[in-house]
């Protein structure tokens, strides 16, 4: 019989990291022959194959041991790019809020990357998400499913209820747009009872997997916001971390790992990448201030460059990126417009 030939495992730690190895189980098996002793162990593999995995300070919170999503696998994401931040640790800090209470909230601005951080985590702890956008329309039915046919035969699960059945993130986007009813269908689901009565359904009762984590996000309640309210009291309750998010370069303050960012992203040289942030950062303290309708995320910021990088005009470029993007009024436009100028003389 031919033998396979197998990878020496590097002494220590890091030999192990280096195969995505999180730890040593247990011995299965020890061989004596000829005055040596052969030893097998049992391996556990990362919770995550992410290139990033090491980057953060995660390794300690296994979310899933020793348990694999194959079913919904696809629905697990690859290749979300490095969330930056100015030593906030948001990463860690969301997933030991999954660890230790199953839930948290992210609130903060549009553009500070909430998303975009829900996405990383679920790479980097090897869990499938399943996203749901809180709008005035979404209804529980949308959520936990119905029956479909002309019989009403064939019954459908919807996100929550699959996502129920099969773990992962659930991520609520825009929350506080959530509708009353939907949100006291998800109360029992996310506080000790942990499970879902499906009335529509011959009171099915669907208990909550024991690797079903749930995520959300929210603007800040105020006018700006169009259809955003308080909170429901009973659901607030049932966040027990609540984590705030906030833009890392506003006004005068220019964060030099955001500028990095944007020349990495653009190939773009030092001087333009700061200015561009520049413009950036005064739209999104003028959007602070209650004085524009949006304030523009890093990735907003990286489109402009790249038009820039292409050898278009920064102000054409901005015309088909920022200005656009931040509101069809003409009045704010030339606002927009105006911040954009002073910079790029």
């Amino acid at each position: 019989m031919q033998k396979t030939k197998q990878k020496a495992v590097a002494y220590g730690h890091d030999g192990i990291r280096q195969q995505g190895i999180s730890k040593v189980e247990e011995v299965m098996s020890v061989k004596r022959k000829q005055n040596k002793i052969t030893v097998r162990l049992k391996k556990q593999r990362a919770m995550s194959k992410s290139p990033l995995y090491y980057k953060y300070d995660i390794q300690k919170y296994d979310l899933h041991p020793n348990y694999y999503f194959t079913e919904v696998e696809d629905l697990i994401p690859h290749g979300v790019p490095e969330y930056i931040d100015e030593g906030q640790h948001y990463v860690e800090r969301i997933v030991r809020a999954l660890y230790y209470f199953k839930q948290c909230a992210l609130i903060g601005p549009s553009g500070t990357g909430k998303t975009h951080i829900v996405y990383l985590v679920a790479e980097l702890t090897g869990l499938p998400v399943w996203e749901v956008n809180c709008g005035l329309q979404t209804s529980s039915y949308d959520l936990i499913g119905r029956f479909v046919g002309l019989g009403k035969e064939n019954w459908i699960d919807g996100q929550v209820t699959q996502w129920l059945r099969h773990g992962g993130i659930l991520y609520l986007d825009e929350a506080n747009m959530m509708k009353q009813d939907v949100a006291t269908r998800l109360n029992p689901v996310l506080d000790t009872r942990g499970h879902l009565v499906l009335t529509e359904k011959d009171n099915e009762i669907v208990p909550r997997h024991q690797y079903a984590y749930c995520i959300i996000s929210m603007n800040p309640f105020s006018a700006e916001f169009s259809g955003t309210k308080k909170l429901n009291a009973a659901f607030r309750r049932r966040m027990s971390v609540w984590i705030n998010f906030d833009y890392q370069s506003v006004g005068d303050k220019i964060s030099p790992r955001e500028a990095e960012l944007i020349m990495k992203r653009t190939q773009l040289d030092e001087e333009t990448a700061y200015k561009i942030l520049r413009v950036g950062a005064e739209m999104r303290r003028q959007y602070k201030a209650g004085d524009l309708p949006y304030g523009p995320s890093v990735g907003d910021l990286i489109h402009w460059g790249v038009l820039i990088k292409d050898g278009i005009n920064p102000k054409m470029a901005a015309e088909e990126t920022i200005v656009a993007l931040t509101s069809d009024n003409a009045e704010v436009q030339d606002d927009v417009r105006r911040i954009i100028e002073s910079v790029f003389v």
